[in-house]
């Protein structure tokens, strides 16, 4: 099964950018669609971004729409959050997550295998 690292969370101030990535363990990475999801404490965890299995189509969640960019680079087995404009109301755990079934997928329902995530906090 494959296992998800993420890293590059942290402190930011409104308005700046943060890049999250996200290392599966597998060199059959790409036969996995993967998602970006985020949790704030007290609440479910919800849906950002999602990627297919090659790239060429995404989805985002509207509250992050025009920017956040979801990419993927399958030769280095990494998928990328980049957040850009960010907002105190984007402080949460931050988590990636695979889905052999391809997509993307809004429903986290899909997905098979999560990553242990990782915390971004906005201050105003």
């Amino acid at each position: 099964q494959v296992q998800l690292v993420e890293s590059g969370g942290g402190l930011v101030q409104a308005g700046g950018s943060l890049r999250l990535s996200c290392t599966a363990s597998e060199t059959t990475f790409s036969n996995y669609g993967m998602g970006w999801f985020r949790q704030a404490p007290g609440t479910d965890r919800d849906f950002v971004a999602a990627i297919s299995r090659d790239g060429s189509a995404t989805d985002y969640a509207d509250s992050v729409k025009g920017r956040f960019t979801v990419s993927r680079d399958n030769a280095k087995n990494t998928v990328y959050l980049q957040m850009n404009s960010l907002q105190p109301e984007d402080t949460a755990v931050y988590y990636c997550a695979a889905c052999r079934s391809g997509g993307p997928y809004r429903n986290l329902n899909y997905y098979d295998t999560w990553g242990q995530g990782t915390q971004v906090t906005v201050s105003a």
